[in-house]
C-alpha cells in the first residue's frame, strides 16, 4: 500500500470512530474530553469498539446472528494483533494497541460480556454471575483506560476494577425499568428473593413493592465500591488518573440522584444536565 493511501485508510477509520462518538450521550466520553488529543483519540477508539460490540449484542436480530458478529469481532481482534485489522474501528485501534501495550483478553473479555447478554438473557443473576459481568463489561474497559491514561500501578489496576463494578452498578439501578421491557433484569436474585420477588418476570418486578429496598441494598453495594475506589486513587497518580476521579464524580451524583428520585420510581429517567457535567470537568482540572 502507498504512503497516501494509508492516510486515505487511517482517516477513514477515525471518521468512522468520530461518527460513533458523536452521536454517543454517554457520560463516559466527558472524562475523556481532558486528556492530551492522542490519549483522547486513544479512548474514542477504545469506546468505539464497546459501542459496536454493545449494539452487536443489543439490535433486534436473532440470538444466532448476534452471536455471529460477536464471534466476528473475535476474529477482528485477532487481525488486530495479528497486524492486520478489517474493520476501520479495529483499524483505529491500532496506533493506541501498540503505543499503550493494551492487552487483547481484555478486548474479548467485553465481548465475552456482550456474549453473556446473547447465550442466555439475563435475570435475577448470582452475585457471582453479576460480579464476572460487570468485570467484563466495565472492568475490563477500566483496563484497558489506565493504560491509556498512563497508570499501570497495582494501585490502578484495582480502581480499574473496583470503579468499573461501581459504574456499572449504578447504570443497573438507573436503567431497571429500560432493561425489563427487554426482558433483562440484572438486579442479583439474592436480594429480589429477600424482598419477595423470587421468580418474577422483570416488567413485575418494577412495578413491585419490594423493589425500592432492593435497589438500596444494591446501592450501598454501589457506595462501597465508590469508597474502595477513592482509596485506591489516593494511592495513584492523581493527576494521570483525572479521567477516572471525573466518573467517579460523574456517577456518584447519578447515584445521589436516584436515591433523591426515590427507588419507587424506575421509570423517572435521571440524567445529569450538560452545564452539570462541565462542572464535574471543571473541578477535576483544578483540584
Amino acid at each position: 500500500m502507498t504512503d497516501s493511501g494509508a492516510m486515505v485508510e487511517g482517516a477513514s477509520a477515525q471518521d468512522r470512530v468520530r461518527a460513533i462518538v458523536a452521536r454517543s450521550g454517554s457520560s463516559f466520553l466527558w472524562g475523556m474530553r481532558i486528556l492530551p488529543p492522542y490519549r483522547r483519540d486513544a479512548m474514542y477508539a477504545i469506546y468505539a469498539f464497546c459501542r459496536e460490540v454493545d449494539d452487536a449484542a443489543d439490535e433486534p436480530d436473532t440470538p444466532e446472528n448476534k452471536l455471529a458478529k460477536l464471534a466476528g469481532w473475535r476474529r477482528e481482534i485477532a487481525r488486530l494483533y495479528a497486524g492486520s485489522p478489517l474493520d476501520p474501528v479495529a483499524r483505529a485501534l491500532q496506533g493506541p494497541v501498540a503505543e499503550f501495550s493494551l492487552p487483547a483478553e481484555e478486548f474479548l473479555a467485553v465481548i465475552e460480556g456482550m456474549e453473556m447478554d446473547v447465550r442466555s438473557t439475563i435475570v435475577a443473576p448470582s452475585f457471582e454471575v453479576f460480579t464476572l459481568y460487570c468485570r467484563r463489561v466495565a472492568g475490563a474497559v477500566g483496563m484497558l483506560s489506565i493504560r491509556v491514561f498512563g497508570d499501570t500501578s497495582a494501585a490502578a489496576q484495582e480502581l480499574a476494577v473496583v470503579q468499573g463494578e461501581a459504574l456499572q452498578i449504578v447504570n443497573v439501578l438507573r436503567d431497571v425499568a429500560e432493561d425489563a421491557e427487554r426482558g433483562r433484569l440484572y438486579l442479583p436474585g439474592v436480594l429480589l428473593a429477600k424482598h419477595g420477588m423470587a421468580g418474577l418476570e422483570p416488567k413485575a418486578v418494577v412495578d413491585h413493592p419490594g423493589l425500592a429496598a432492593a435497589c438500596a441494598e444494591l446501592a450501598d453495594m454501589a457506595r462501597s465500591r465508590f469508597a474502595r475506589a477513592h482509596e485506591l486513587l489516593a494511592r495513584c497518580d492523581r493527576r494521570r488518573l483525572r479521567p477516572a476521579r471525573l466518573m467517579l464524580e460523574t456517577y456518584g451524583r447519578i447515584l445521589a440522584r436516584l436515591e433523591a428520585r426515590g427507588w419507587d420510581r424506575p421509570r423517572e429517567a435521571v440524567r445529569l444536565s450538560r452545564p452539570e457535567k462541565l462542572w464535574v470537568a471543571l473541578r477535576c482540572l483544578i483540584f
